[in-house]
């Protein structure tokens, strides 16, 4: 049994992606073993048995890793080339920053706001951004920064820069769109791939852009969902996180149609907002790999 110096371990999380092929997980063991590491948690997920891609994710506890970082890195470096796949490490007592996009809802926000208040997401939000005055108090009552950033006609593009910089400023690390109702420029989007997640009030593919409560009424739907994804240049067409849906039927009128989905959207947020922070997903083409 090894003998491990709590006061110097570090809890750290690798995510891997790469063509599936022998001895990826013996490399990668063996790499943390000669650092001291004890691994903790391995999930791992192939798409094919033959020829398919390969997604791995370890936690795994490092003695003196402040010591030891820029070799560990060097290391898996070399794994990277000799098996030409993607990684990242992430030290699990760096809390990810969060830059929140608002407009007039406020459901989302309440939600994150309560489920870090009860430790559930281990993030520190760092900022919050919105199109109108309306969320100004919560923010006060809970001391995060906040910025009205009216978007009017004619200085879209000129708002998008100013919320770079402050997403910039504020050092966050992943943005939530808890109900902006505004669309991202590609070149917003583009600035940060993979770090922007937005809830849908609909289950995807389904109502794609505005006012999908209502039409999903003019249609008769039985189930009504709600879908966070990643934003990409394609309006509500990114990789999907989290998806959630309740029954419902003839006699929800369109507003009971609406309170419905605020419950669904503000839970599948959260949940995908959480996987987001604790490096459980891995994106693939336009899906997602998300390990429990």
């Amino acid at each position: 049994m090894v003998n491990y110096s709590t006061e110097k371990i570090e809890r750290v999380r690798i995510l891997i992606s790469c063509q599936d092929q022998p001895g990826i997980v013996a490399a990668v063991s063996q790499v943390l073993f000669q650092y001291k590491g004890n691994i903790v948690q391995s999930d791992q997920h192939t798409t094919d048995p033959i020829g398919g891609m390969f997604f791995m994710r370890i936690e795994a506890d490092i003695e003196d890793y402040e010591i030891n970082s820029n070799k560990i890195s060097d290391e898996f470096q070399g794994l990277a080339e000799r098996f030409k796949m993607n990684w990242r490490l992430e030290r699990a007592s760096k809390k990810k920053r969060v830059a929140i996009f608002v407009s007039k809802e406020d459901h989302c926000l309440w939600e994150l706001l309560w489920q870090q208040k009860a430790g559930h997401l281990d993030a520190e939000f760092a900022v919050i951004i919105s199109n109108h005055p309306d969320m100004q108090r919560i923010a006060e009552e809970m001391n995060i920064p906040y910025y009205y950033l009216p978007v009017k006609a004619g200085n879209k593009a000129e708002v998008e820069k100013q919320q770079i910089e402050l997403v910039r400023k504020y050092k966050a690390d992943v943005l939530i769109l808890a109900r902006y109702m505004q669309i991202l420029s590609s070149d917003f989007t583009r600035t940060f791939p993979n770090q922007i997640i937005n809830i849908h009030h609909s289950f995807l593919p389904a109502f794609i852009g505005a006012n999908p409560y209502a039409r999903a009424y003019e249609r008769g739907v039985k189930l009504i969902g709600a879908t966070a994804h990643y934003v990409t240049d394609e309006l509500d067409e990114g990789p999907i996180i989290e998806q959630d849906v309740q029954r419902v039927n003839h006699r929800d009128q369109l507003e009971d149609l609406k309170n419905i989905g605020k419950y669904i959207e503000r839970t599948v947020l959260a949940r995908a907002v959480k996987w987001h922070i604790e490096d459980r997903v891995l994106t693939y083409g336009n899906k997602t790999i998300v390990f429990s």
